[in-house]
């Protein structure tokens, strides 16, 4: 299967007193788990699709998963790295916008490898309904693990870290993390005090990490700060070196992941 997408709707009765969402009108959000290749072309028209697909069913906010353009490897991320400033050499970028402007929606891209003056980044960017770049994310808490006998994986050795917070204005307020960012509630409480309504984690969890924490830190983010936590991960896929989890989420203040 080339994509999973669910959708829901998220109102403000879904938020319990005593904090209200003000900024949150009724909307239908679409989180597309999209299955990765090696070829960059494939991804890119696996996701397109996903993106109409999920306009037909009513989406306005639609998240991609994390490094979505290529296999989540070290082996991968220079060679499928693009610069952000140049949009001609950015295929990635003007796919997002595009889609964003055609369908009138706004699109958290997931994150993909930028390349910018000499250093890769782990990034994400925020398209609005008109097509344009609104924010991006560049991802803050590097993943580094090493489990003997399971995993061994070192995001510092390629990634450079980002150092801002990311909120955007568009269906609400919406605060930005990649993935490790989520397992740091400091992160989320910050955006819980600048007014978010709704945080969108891309994440690529690996089986071991996935299993034990994936569902527990959104549940423990959006029952802590009283927000929706909105996740989305490249489907599993074991032929590789990183096996991800899975599971695209969306929580609630109150209820069970769906």
């Amino acid at each position: 299967m080339a994509a999973l997408w669910n959708t829901r709707n998220l109102t403000m009765a879904d938020a319990p007193n005593p904090f209200q969402l003000p900024n949150i009108t009724k909307f239908k959000i679409a989180l597309c788990q999209l299955s990765i290749t090696s070829d960059k072309n494939q991804n890119l028209d696996r996701a397109s699709r996903s993106i109409r697909l999920s306009v037909e069913q009513g989406a306005k906010l639609l998240v991609l998963p994390e490094m979505w353009n290529c296999p989540y490897s070290s082996d991968y991320f220079a060679k499928y790295a693009e610069d952000f400033d140049n949009r001609d050499a950015s295929p990635t970028l003007s796919m997002l916008s595009e889609a964003a402007c055609c369908h009138g929606i706004t699109i958290i891209g997931g994150s993909l490898p930028e390349w910018d003056h000499g250093r890769l980044y782990n990034t994400c960017c925020i398209f609005g309904p008109d097509g344009r770049l609104k924010a991006k994310h560049r991802k803050i808490h590097l993943f580094d693990i090493d489990i003997p006998g399971e995993i061994s994986f070192k995001e510092s050795d390629t990634f450079t870290a980002g150092d801002q917070p990311t909120i955007v204005d568009t269906v609400g307020r919406i605060g930005i993390g990649i993935c490790h960012d989520i397992r740091f509630p400091e992160l989320a409480a910050l955006y819980r005090k600048r007014g978010v309504d709704i945080i969108c984690y891309p994440g690529a969890f690996n089986v071991s990490t996935g299993e034990l924490l994936w569902e527990l830190v959104q549940r423990a983010r959006a029952v802590d700060n009283q927000l929706f936590v909105a996740t989305c991960s490249p489907s599993r896929n074991s032929t590789g070196s990183y096996t991800t989890w899975g599971h695209s989420t969306l929580v609630g203040p109150k209820e069970s992941p769906t």
